[in-house]
């Protein structure tokens, strides 16, 4: 017998155990389902998300590129390719003590609209319980992903520009190939967005 249990990531998105919807949340929202076997084999699989940007100017602790997950940088940070993934911040829970992110720590994700794959190193929200803001929750039932744009060699201005830019639905590849066309560089620095 073959025993499912369901971990509910962010309104509209559901990471499931045993590859088989269960529960409501996943039906009400459209049924947006990734399987934790797809993450946990590599498979590439494709989901609307919607992405915002935070930068140096306006991180936790702000005028800094601290970061709460590291796997690949020490701060946030990275090129966008695939061997230097851009960070990006994820929703959280905690429950009993203990903080699961909504996806995990060295996730990655391919975004064809800015051309950058990114990486999971950061947590999303601040203040005193930030696992209770939108970054959980999601947005119209869509995960909430919060990718770092840098900044630090810009003005507070130019980075807030960019991640007004960005924010939006995307569409991501979760699991992603080697060898999608990407831009490299730092978002703040050349912030656009390109065909996907």
């Amino acid at each position: 017998m073959q025993v499912l249990r369901t971990l509910t990531v962010v309104g509209g998105l559901s990471l499931l155990f045993g590859g088989a919807a269960v529960g409501d949340q996943a039906k009400q929202s459209g049924g947006q389902i990734i399987s934790i076997s797809a993450i946990a084999n590599g498979k590439e699989q494709s989901f609307n998300a919607y992405l915002t940007g935070y930068s140096f100017w306006d991180n936790t602790p702000p005028g800094s590129a601290a970061i709460a997950r590291p796997v690949i940088h020490r701060q946030a940070g990275g090129s966008g390719s695939y061997n230097d993934p851009v960070t990006i911040a994820v929703g959280h829970s905690i429950v009993g003590g203990k903080q699961t992110l909504d996806f995990p720590a060295g996730t990655r994700f391919y975004i064809g609209s800015l051309q950058k794959y990114a990486i999971v190193e950061d947590v999303c929200g601040d203040g005193p319980t930030p696992q209770s803001g939108p970054c959980h929750s999601g947005r119209n039932g869509l995960p909430w992903l919060d990718i770092y744009v840098g900044g630090q060699n810009t003005s507070p201005e130019t980075a807030n520009a960019c991640m007004r830019q960005i924010t939006a639905v995307h569409t991501f590849i979760i699991n992603p190939r080697a060898g999608y066309p990407v831009v490299v560089g730092e978002l703040a620095n050349d912030c656009r967005l390109l065909s996907s």
